[in-house]
């Protein structure tokens, strides 16, 4: 079995560039955005709780990550956060649900097919449902890998790269996190040749800003994947 003492870390120190592709029906998290400290951001929270009863829902759950492991001050600090204290507890592919993880992909194509693979076994599940569509907001994400794992060192056939098997890479991805190694870089399984990345924090990003806004058409099937032009 693959552990995180048998990958090699990457050196990083300079900025890496990725992307990202979220709901829209997932709006940023101001309180993150609107502080430049943790001291500054605990101040806020206390003062905000005291008037807005759903600010837990939206903040998420703050025990989940270290104040020391937000990037406060950066561009799109809340799309940073927001995986750690939102996590979903079905998990994903490197996480068992116990634990948040930053999904980044090489390109925004790569970062559609994670999202559409992912969309369409949800969706199928859904019974009735025959025409919809649904937004999703385009990320794009500056960070440094220095630290993370390197996985694409393995090959393809790999049991962590398995399709829809995920036992072999939440193992690793949990030891990972216990390791306190900042993520994985791995092969991407839904757009083959090309790479993602699974932070285990936000620490080391830098800046991620919306790009563009994307429309998937199910009909029965996503049958498009569509570029939103503002204005149109």
């Amino acid at each position: 079995m693959v552990t995180a003492a048998s990958l090699s870390p990457l050196r990083g120190g300079q900025s890496t560039k990725s992307y990202r592709l979220v709901n829209s029906k997932f709006p940023p998290i101001a309180l993150f955005d609107d502080v430049a400290s943790a001291d500054e951001f605990d101040i806020l929270y206390e003062i905000q709780a005291l008037t807005n009863p759903r600010l837990q829902n939206e903040v998420g759950s703050l025990k989940l990550i270290p104040r020391s492991e937000i990037p406060f001050g950066i561009n799109g600090c809340s799309y940073a956060t927001a995986p750690f204290t939102h996590v979903n507890p079905d998990g994903s592919r490197f996480g068992d649900g116990s634990f948040g993880m930053l999904y980044l992909a090489d390109t925004m194509e790569t970062a559609i097919a994670e999202v559409r693979h992912h969309q369409q076994a949800y969706w199928s599940n859904v019974h009735g449902l025959n025409y919809e569509r649904f937004v999703f907001r385009g990320l794009v994400c500056q960070f440094d890998e220095v630290g993370v794992l390197d996985a694409t060192t393995l090959p393809f056939t790999h049991p962590i790269y398995a399709p829809d098997n995920y036992a072999a890479s939440r193992a690793l991805g949990t030891d990972v996190k216990k390791a306190k190694a900042p993520g994985l870089r791995y092969h991407s399984v839904r757009s083959e040749g090309n790479t993602c990345w699974a932070l285990t924090t936000p620490r080391h990003v830098a800046s991620i800003i919306q790009s563009s806004h994307y429309e998937m058409v199910w009909n029965n099937e996503i049958t498009s994947v569509n570029k939103l032009v503002a204005g149109a």
